[in-house]
């Protein structure tokens, strides 16, 4: 509330995220004294706040009312030569048998935007018998509680008849709207006066508006000022907001401890840094005047609970380490692919935003943020953590694009072509040895130059980077595969090693393992008649035959493999639930034959010994 209301206050800036500083000057200030200094603060905003709503409203009443005389003096002729003394009140018509009616009116302010519907709406409520004027209004009507600038217009509605229905008709329509009513004079004499009387109003509400603001600046002057014991850090304000906010986290970690003689609370620490947990107590016991503090008894008896997993990470690694938690967590003492992920994710980023200039841009874009790193920390820390993501992007894809030759869909000729265009009628001949038999090579590095441009350059191009994808993204998931064969080996999940992680293996070895084979083949062997990969694969799956084989005897392999493929998914899918049930039916057995029930924990859902089976510690469900 305060942070708003200073914000509203010109001149006033509010110094922030110089966290450092605040905990260096750690220690100067107490609860108590933030505390009631912060009440008779927000006690004083808060009048304040009242107090200035209070007088933008009765300005903006001065401001719309004087707008309402000043449109009736312009309507009724100001400086007129000829005016009868009876106004508005004069009889339409002298001899008439209508003269005896006079005419009605209303005025008042509504917002532009409101205009043609209220308009339309007074039309539609009399049948066409009213006329209603606008004029706008020039001065600047601020809205005391959003403090948003809105625009107005005054409008005069005009009827036959001052009393009866139809006044009583354009009376609702108002009401409805929402808009503000006023009087209408009834001559020029009196809309002068009337107009000369809210002039002095409105100047006196002015002063007295920019005297108000003269105390909030000077209120607000200190608590934007940096504090006495915190010279070179934060405004005040932000300071005793810092100060609220780590006294809170205090007290929400004191709500967890058991009371009795002493505060006690269960933790989980790494092993590794028990000595340095224990000096870092020893040092603030030592350092306490009356000699109290705080102890550490670890407990090395068995686990009542899983261990939560932690991951020691450093400011490169951080963000690396969130890409894999998005997809889940690694259980504790769980094979963490993170490390294979800091080279990997962006690699792979690359090979899709393969282009030396936009990789270019990508990587000074990473640089700048490295650099100017300490002023994001706080104020941006999105992109203080992804700073290093981003430097790591733009490396990968300004090297994919100098593999693909591509500087903004323009090729680099950094070396001499193995293409040569011998008569000249746009037909390259290579060069280079194209049968891979010991003659001159191709290209040193990257795609030749001499496709850019080239008719069938997006027929081979798009056939390379797919066929690359093909590949990386099979050693990928062979990666990721031999983590979990990790991971069965050394919880020593029999269940997992062999009906998962081997059939997983086999299926991923046999068939997209035989693809990346054939890809390769073709591109280190020239073949006269070469297969279609595609074609290939599903002669493969179908069983049909393979009239371009890759080698002889590759058709039988082939098909052997495809064997095994189908083979491996039914052990993949089938065995382990049963297993699992067997294991569960037998754990509930023996807990009746001892004549009581397991107890599991409501928060973890675990029961101890039941990591081997099920391997994520939940309950069973035959359903999963």
């Amino acid at each position: 509330f305060m942070f708003e209301e200073i914000g509203k206050i010109e001149g006033c800036e509010i110094t922030k995220n110089k966290v450092n500083e605040f905990l260096e000057a750690e220690g100067t200030v107490k609860l108590d004294d933030v505390e009631s200094e912060l009440q008779r603060l927000y006690q004083t905003f808060l009048k304040a706040k009242e107090n200035n709503e209070k007088l933008m409203d009765e300005k903006n009443q001065a401001v719309e009312e004087l707008e309402v005389f000043a449109a009736a003096m312009k309507i009724l002729g100001e400086g007129s030569k000829v005016e009868t003394s009876e106004g508005l009140g004069q009889p339409i018509l002298d001899d008439d048998a209508l003269g005896g009616r006079r005419l009605g009116y209303v005025a008042g302010v509504v917002p532009r935007i409101d205009e043609m519907r209220f308009s339309r709406a007074l039309w539609r409520a009399s049948r066409g018998n009213t006329f209603t004027q606008f004029s706008t209004i020039k001065e600047k009507v601020v809205d005391p509680k959003t403090g948003q600038v809105l625009e107005k217009s005054v409008f005069v509605v005009y009827f036959q008849g001052a009393v009866g229905s139809m006044k009583d008709k354009v009376l609702k329509v108002c009401t409805a709207f929402g808009v503000n009513m006023y009087a209408w004079p009834n001559s020029s004499e009196q809309a002068k006066a009337r107009d000369a009387f809210l002039k002095r109003q409105l100047e006196e509400k002015n002063k007295a508006l920019e005297a108000f603001q003269r105390h909030m600046r000077t209120e607000a002057a200190e608590l934007v000022a940096p504090a006495p014991w915190n010279l070179s850090g934060n405004s005040k304000i932000e300071d005793w907001r810092l100060f609220c906010i780590k006294e809170k986290s205090i007290y929400t970690i004191l709500n967890q401890c058991e009371e009795g003689m002493a505060l006690r609370v269960n933790v989980w620490y790494p092993a590794g840094d028990e000595a340095k947990i224990q000096g870092l107590l020893k040092a603030e016991r030592e350092a306490s005047p009356d000699g109290q503090g705080a102890f550490l008894n670890p407990d090395r008896g068995a686990w009542k609970s899983t261990p939560p997993t932690y991951i020691r990470t450093n400011e490169y690694t951080e963000v690396f380490q969130e890409v894999v938690n998005t997809y889940g967590i690694p259980r504790y003492q769980e094979a963490n692919p993170a490390l294979l992920t800091v080279v990997t994710f962006p690699f792979i980023f690359g090979m899709m935003y393969g282009d030396v200039g936009h990789g270019s841009l990508l990587l000074m874009a990473g640089v700048w943020l490295v650099q100017n790193a300490e002023s994001l920390r706080f104020s941006q820390p999105v992109l203080f953590s992804a700073r290093y993501l981003v430097l790591s992007l733009g490396i990968f894809a300004t090297f994919a694009g100098f593999m693909y030759n591509d500087f903004f869909s323009i090729g680099l000729q950094l070396f001499p072509s193995g293409f040569v265009d011998k008569e000249g009628n746009g037909q390259f001949t290579p060069t280079y040895d194209v049968t891979n038999s010991g003659g001159p090579g191709p290209y040193p590095f990257g795609l030749d130059w001499a496709w850019v441009g080239a008719s069938n350059e997006l027929l081979y191009v798009n056939s390379l980077k797919m066929k690359l994808s093909v590949l990386f993204g099979v050693a990928q998931m062979i990666v990721g595969l031999l983590l979990r064969w990790s991971n069965a080996l050394y919880e020593k999940n029999m269940t997992d090693f062999i009906f998962e992680c081997i059939p997983m293996m086999i299926f991923m070895l046999c068939f997209f393992g035989w693809m990346d084979v054939m890809i390769l083949y073709k591109w280190t062997h020239p073949i006269d008649n070469a297969p279609n990969i595609i074609n290939s694969l599903i002669c493969m799956a179908m069983g049909q035959q393979d009239n371009n084989p890759l080698w002889d005897g590759s058709v039988e392999l082939a098909q052997t493999l495809m064997k095994f493929t189908v083979l491996s998914v039914p052990i993949m899918l089938l065995p382990k639930p049963f297993i699992l049930l067997f294991q569960h039916k037998a754990e509930q057995k023996k807990s009746k034959g001892e004549g009581h029930q397991l107890l599991r924990d409501e928060e973890e859902g675990v029961v101890e010994g039941a990591h081997g089976g099920h391997g994520h510690g939940e309950e069973f469900e035959f359903g999963e």
